[in-house]
């Protein structure tokens, strides 16, 4: 296994690591709305969406990989009534490419964030 780390996304809040590799396919821990200097990013959940992308195309290019590579997303919202504000932003990082997803509605997140997503992506070796 090879653990993934950049200074383009936030460090880890805790003990664990930004993803890891293991063979073909990058695991990334969840990310949340934090700037990489470690800092919360307030306001919607567009907002807060496009900082989580941000720090996902960050691990991603780090692991090698992209978002276009991206097998199963998780993403885990505060509030279920954000789902379709959510899928916006989604979507536009997205486009044609689909990955299978789970959506998990949770009753609180890090650093009350509004919502954290990880991925599985596949790397070049």
């Amino acid at each position: 296994m090879k653990y993934v780390a950049t200074d383009k996304a936030p460090a880890a809040i805790g003990p664990y690591s930004q993803g890891i590799i293991t063979g073909d396919l990058f695991y990334s821990s969840g990310q949340i709305p934090l700037t990489p200097a470690g800092d919360i990013v307030l306001g919607t959940i567009e907002d807060q969406a496009h900082q989580v992308f941000a720090n996902l195309k960050a691990v991603l290019a780090e692991a090698g990989s992209s978002l276009e590579q991206v097998v199963k997303t998780t993403v885990f919202i505060k509030n279920m009534d954000d789902f379709a504000l959510l899928n916006e932003v989604y979507a536009s990082y997205f486009g044609d490419h689909k990955p299978a997803r789970s959506t998990v509605e949770v009753a609180r997140l890090p650093k009350d964030a509004k919502v954290e997503i990880e991925v599985i992506a596949k790397v070049t070796n």
